[in-house]
């Protein structure tokens, strides 16, 4: 029983109450973080760049099965690398649910499935990366540092990759937009000090996803299986677990920290 001035907590569901933004929700590892987070009771914005389809069937989904009146996940085109739209994610995500956002996981990310060397990559194809996966992870941190609930329960949720620390060839863009992530976020964690929000960086190891698999052999698929010494790919499920625990009370003392999401992945 609680004591005088203290809170019950379901601990079903830890997330009861609190609204959590998820950038590129729809498909791979950020669709499973957004059904995650909505077992833990969170409300959801999921966040799409073009195509609707998925997005709106997952927020379909998850409003049929909800046991509420209203409707507990909204679908939101924006373009993360655009300030005024995501401005409007957490404009949108105050409307719908009437509340600040809590929680956001930014897992909107790109990665250029040719994997050219560092000489063969083109001006272009280094913006569009940086565009997405740093500039994006720059404009939701602002936006989540001036706009999420103060005083416990604000969380911030980067996502890198491994790959920061294996320095494979091929992967010099994308290897270099999530290191700019990481020590973005290990800087925001400090610099939140007294607000009660907490910034982490969640780093993947491989994953089975679409975008994993892309352009891959199946040669390369077997090396970095071997690679692991859990002897598998990592499941989307497996982030999405790390992303749950860091996103409830339960993870506030993590704090400014690189999480290795990768089954002990040997680089």
């Amino acid at each position: 029983m609680a004591g005088e001035g203290e809170t019950v907590k379901n601990h079903s569901f830890p997330l009861d109450g609190r609204v959590a933004i998820v950038t590129g929700g729809s498909r791979g590892i950020g669709r499973a973080v957004v059904l995650h987070l909505c077992s833990l009771g969170a409300k959801l914005v999921i966040n799409y760049a073009s195509n609707s389809n998925q997005a709106d069937l997952l927020a379909c989904e998850l409003n049929k099965t909800a046991n509420s009146s209203t409707p507990i996940a909204i679908a939101v085109r924006a373009n993360i690398s655009e300030p005024a739209q995501v401005k409007m994610l957490f404009d949108r995500a105050e409307e719908e649910f009437g509340s600040q956002v809590h929680i956001i996981v930014n897992m909107a990310g790109v990665l250029d499935s040719k994997c050219p060397p560092m000489h063969d990559t083109t001006v272009e194809d280094w913006d569009m990366t940086f565009d997405v996966n740093t500039k994006g992870a720059f404009l939701c941190c602002r936006e989540a540092a001036n706009r999420l609930r103060r005083g416990g329960g604000g969380r911030i949720i980067t996502v890198s990759t491994s790959l920061v620390g294996a320095s494979l060839p091929g992967y010099g863009a994308y290897t270099a937009s999530k290191a700019a992530v990481e020590a973005m976020t290990k800087i925001l964690a400090k610099e939140l000090k007294g607000t009660g929000i907490t910034a982490n960086c969640v780093a993947p190891g491989p994953v089975a996803t679409e975008l994993f698999f892309a352009g891959k052999t199946e040669e390369t698929i077997k090396r970095l299986v071997d690679a692991c010494p859990l002897g598998r790919l990592g499941e989307a499920n497996d982030v999405a677990q790390v992303v749950g625990f860091l996103a409830a009370d339960s993870g506030e003392w993590v704090n400014g920290q690189i999480i290795r999401v990768n089954g002990g992945f040997i680089v």
